[in-house]
């Protein structure tokens, strides 16, 4: 019974023993897997850090872009210079070489003279033009406003032989110009020239107009009065009927006759007006004395 009991009792330990090793096992398993799902955790973690990361650096980049286009455009922003003085032969070609050393130049426009000045110039026999001012577009402002600033009051050529080195530069910058701004104002000084074209053109059109209508009316005139010579009518000749202004003697005389002086009064008067008149002309004997005493 000793031996039964023994050996049931190790069964029962040998039993526990491998139920223990099986729970072990078990737990190791489930040790294990957690420990994996974490490092796979931890990786996708990791994976998307870096993403987010990548996205950043992505966006900080696309924000550098964005910036240094927006110093390009602002670098790219025109200027404007006024030329205040432009010598006889000075052309465009000329102040865009000039000019063109200190920055790119863009666009250049020189105003011409008057019309009516070069109408002047061709009666008196001179054909060549001249231009009166410009307007110079850089492009970039910055370099307009450094160029408007030296070059004011310099010479524009250092050379003697240089048909432009007795001239001044007269440039001036022009803040918040632009080419539109002088194309409106050409586009409105054409359109002034061409109305007052027109209303002078009408002008002279009525002008002739009445002149031949006037014309026509005296030739009628002349045929209606030699038939009237004639048949012996009574030809109405025209008398020009008109009053001449009064002196100032006969307005005076006019003035004491209403006041109702005599006839001797009046001579008086007349005698102090004519010594008065006299008084007021140069005196010649003083004049005379004055001149011969400088040539003695």
């Amino acid at each position: 019974m000793t031996l039964k009991l023994s050996k049931v009792m190790a069964d029962k330990d040998e039993n526990s023993v491998e139920m223990d090793e099986g729970t072990s096992s078990a737990n190791e398993d489930v040790e294990l897997k957690e420990e994996v799902d974490g490092f796979e955790q931890n990786k996708v973690e990791g994976a998307n850090l870096e993403d987010e990361d990548d996205e950043e650096q992505i966006d900080d980049d696309d924000d550098d872009d964005d910036g240094v286009k927006k110093t390009k455009a602002k670098k790219c922003v025109p200027g404007i210079v006024y030329l205040g003085h432009i010598p006889p032969r000075l052309r465009p070609k000329h102040v865009r070489n000039m000019l063109g050393v200190y920055g790119e130049i863009g666009r250049v426009f020189l105003q011409s003279e008057d019309h009516s000045i070069k109408r002047k110039k061709r009666k008196a026999g001179s054909n060549g033009s001249r231009f009166v001012e410009g307007w110079v577009e850089f492009r970039d402002k910055r370099i307009a406003k450094k160029v408007a600033a030296t070059l004011n009051n310099t010479p524009m050529a250092n050379r003697k032989r240089s048909p432009f080195s007795s001239d001044l530069w007269s440039v001036k910058y022009l803040h918040r110009f632009q080419w539109c701004h002088l194309s409106e104002r050409l586009a409105y000084e054409q359109m002034v020239y061409h109305q007052r074209m027109r209303t002078e053109i009408s002008q002279a059109r009525r002008e002739t107009n009445f002149y031949l209508a006037s014309v026509e009316k005296s030739q009628t005139m002349d045929k209606l009065r030699e038939k009237k010579i004639k048949t012996g009518e009574a030809v109405d000749e025209k008398s020009w009927n008109f009053t001449q202004r009064r002196t100032e003697d006969e307005i005076r005389l006019d003035r004491m006759k209403k006041k109702g002086l005599s006839k001797k009064n009046l001579q008086k008067a007349q005698a102090k007006s004519k010594v008065m008149q006299e008084k007021a002309q140069s005196n010649v004997s003083l004049l005379a004395k004055i001149f011969n005493s400088g040539k003695s």
